[in-house]
């Protein structure tokens, strides 16, 4: 017989073991289980922070983030615990903004909707905009997931994560995320604080600090952190948001329908996101019972000279419309455009957290 030689062999044998490598990627699954956690789809809702909505179905609106060009907000609309639409209620608009706005919004609509999550890549020269827009979709995502976790059943207490609003301070944003389970914050965490230069180590200070008071307490009253006051009163005011929508969340999955013992309609209350108005913030909190505003009040609104002036003449107004209409279409008050359509936005906000 003759005998093969032995460069042959090797080439053969390298030739076998080349096929069989192939065969094997071409046997392996198209989506293996790690990629799609990583892209929210069949992750677990407590996962990430960047998960999907976990099993909650109804239109939900994440809070209002601030860009350099603008303000961005998104509404979600979840059915059975799945993001079937995104769409962007406020996004930046004006010269080049119109353009930028109209190529990114549309493709970030879909990309929300595909994977399920926050977590979506920004669309190319539009930065600002995509990150602004991934921000509120996350507060979204936070609120769904809070009112899903507050309707669960079997007495045991479930963990519910909520975004408080972004306060502005004079050296930047404060945002703060909580997780509360059982009525108790659980874990707080800073998702924006003041950065660059002498922030960093000030941030870096304070926010852990923070973060373990707010779990200690189980409150927005703690003591602000020594050379940090204006990091600490963002810290707390964001805190305090969240925890008005904890609350609120909680309050609507309790007992049966609206309807507490007696027949007689459970209040809660519910603070709306933050509307940056050219003179200055407007915030609007309400109280909502059997389906009906019945308070309406404004935490925050313009303030300092003229606005003073303005705001006392106005928010009186807005606060007796919001009661008597029960919805956000109410009318402008002469004079103070600017301070009613934030205050309508800041409004509309609270009724589509409480449901209304």
């Amino acid at each position: 017989m003759r005998k093969s030689h032995p460069i042959r062999r090797v080439v053969l044998a390298g030739a076998a073991t080349v096929s069989g490598i192939v065969l094997l990627l071409s046997l392996k699954p198209a989506t293996d289980p790690g990629s799609a956690q990583a892209a929210g789809v069949g992750a677990p809702p407590a996962a990430s922070a960047q998960g999907g909505a976990q099993a909650a179905s109804g239109t939900v609106t994440g809070d209002a983030a601030q860009t350099q060009y603008g303000a961005v907000q998104v509404r979600l609309t979840v059915a059975n615990g799945k993001i079937t639409k995104a769409e962007a209620v406020q996004a930046p608009k004006g010269g080049q903004s119109d353009q930028i706005t109209a190529n990114a919004v549309p493709k970030l609509n879909q990309a929300v909707v595909t994977a399920q999550s926050a977590n979506v890549d920004a669309v190319s020269g539009a930065t600002y905009t995509s990150n602004g827009y991934m921000k509120s979709v996350q507060s979204a995502i936070d609120k769904a997931n809070a009112s899903a976790g507050s309707q669960g059943s079997g007495g045991s207490a479930q963990a519910a994560t909520v975004t408080g609003d972004a306060v502005q301070t004079q050296y930047g944003a404060v945002q703060v995320r909580v997780t509360v389970a059982g009525g108790k914050i659980t874990k707080a965490e800073a998702v924006q604080a003041p950065k660059g230069g002498q922030s960093d180590q000030v941030t870096a200070n304070a926010v852990p600090k923070l973060n373990q008071a707010a779990v200690a307490t189980g409150t927005a009253d703690i003591d602000a952190v020594s050379g940090a006051t204006y990091t600490s009163n963002g810290y707390k005011e964001s805190l305090q948001s969240a925890l008005d929508k904890a609350k609120a969340s909680a309050g609507s999955s309790q007992g049966s329908g609206s309807q507490g013992e007696g027949g007689a309609a459970q209040a809660r209350t519910v603070t709306g996101s933050v509307s940056q108005t050219q003179y200055g913030a407007v915030q609007v909190r309400v109280t909502v019972a059997g389906g009906k505003i019945t308070k309406a009040e404004a935490v925050q609104a313009p303030k300092g000279g003229q606005s003073d002036q303005v705001t006392a003449n106005a928010v009186p107004k807005l606060n007796q419309a919001a009661v008597a209409t029960g919805t956000a279409d109410i009318d402008a008050v002469s004079g103070a455009t600017y301070t009613s359509n934030g205050y309508k936005e800041s409004l509309q906000s609270a009724l589509d957290q409480a449901g209304g």
